[in-house]
């Protein structure tokens, strides 16, 4: 310490200092320079590697769809065993499955439900849910409720209350895609406050899965939480739910926040109009 002292007395710090920043700055910039060579590498692999393993799997889901081919028969093939033993591999067939299951339905769907189980890419998305990162998280819900894995549901459930707002969206979409309105419960009893953005994710979700008309969405109107009443109402009224106009009409006449009362005294006018 006395040394650098002297140094900075005597005014003989600069050159050393100056010789230190440059070092540093042709270190900084050549460590940067390697990461993003070996970012880009990387990337230009995967890219190669999806495309040659993109072939691998178009024969192997065609052989799952149209020719009623197991998996205890694929695996026979070596050099299959020998590319599914690799994560990006299993990363593509994956994608490949979620893509070609959003595409069919009846007959079709169901083999490739079956496909995910018996090939164990289940466990990989079951193995997502423990990540410490939130999108890979959204990743393995993402997948777990595309191929319809109810007993993820309860897991499931527990990532709707995350601080996260994606992940949170993106567990409550996949509750509602599960178990329909079954999932109102958990909406019901939701202690944070659900903005317009995580509503118009929700109300997408009940259109999109065909949830329409069932019992339960009127007990959203009877949660202590009045972001979900509010959640509650739209849905009643962007589903046209005339025969829940009651239970809008109750809650106009019960409630005593102004705002609540404003909507739904609205919808009422537009549902009996």
């Amino acid at each position: 310490m006395t040394e650098i002292w002297d140094l900075y007395k005597n005014g003989r710090w600069e050159v050393p200092f100056l010789t230190f920043s440059i070092y540093f700055f042709v270190a900084a910039s050549l460590i940067l320079y390697l990461v993003i060579v070996a970012s880009r590498n990387s990337k230009i692999k995967k890219e190669r590697l999806t495309k040659e393993y993109s072939v691998t799997i178009d024969k192997i889901l065609s052989a799952v769809i149209f020719e009623n081919v197991p998996f205890s028969k694929i695996k026979e093939d070596k050099n299959f065993l020998v590319l599914f033993d690799t994560s990006f591999f299993r990363a593509v067939l994956t994608n490949s499955l979620i893509n070609l299951h959003k595409n069919y339905e009846g007959v079709y769907a169901e083999k490739l439900e079956q496909f995910y189980k018996d090939s164990g890419l289940i466990k990989d998305s079951f193995k997502k849910l423990k990540s410490l990162r939130w999108e890979v998280k959204c990743k393995g819900i993402t997948e777990l409720a595309e191929f319809n894995i109810k007993e993820a549901f309860d897991l499931i459930v527990a990532f709707s209350k995350a601080r996260k707002k994606t992940l949170k969206i993106v567990a409550i979409n996949a509750c509602i895609k599960l178990e329909g309105t079954q999932s109102i419960h958990y909406l019901v009893e939701h202690p944070d406050p659900i903005d317009d953005w995580m509503q118009l994710n929700i109300i997408g979700a009940f259109k999109k899965h065909d949830i329409g008309d069932t019992i339960g969405i009127e007990h959203l109107l009877e949660s202590q939480n009045t972001t979900v009443i509010t959640l509650g109402l739209k849905l009643i009224k962007e589903l046209k739910l005339s025969q829940k106009v009651p239970h809008v009409a109750q809650l106009a006449a019960q409630t005593t926040n102004t705002v609540i009362k404003y909507e739904a005294q609205s919808i009422l006018q537009t549902l009996t109009a």
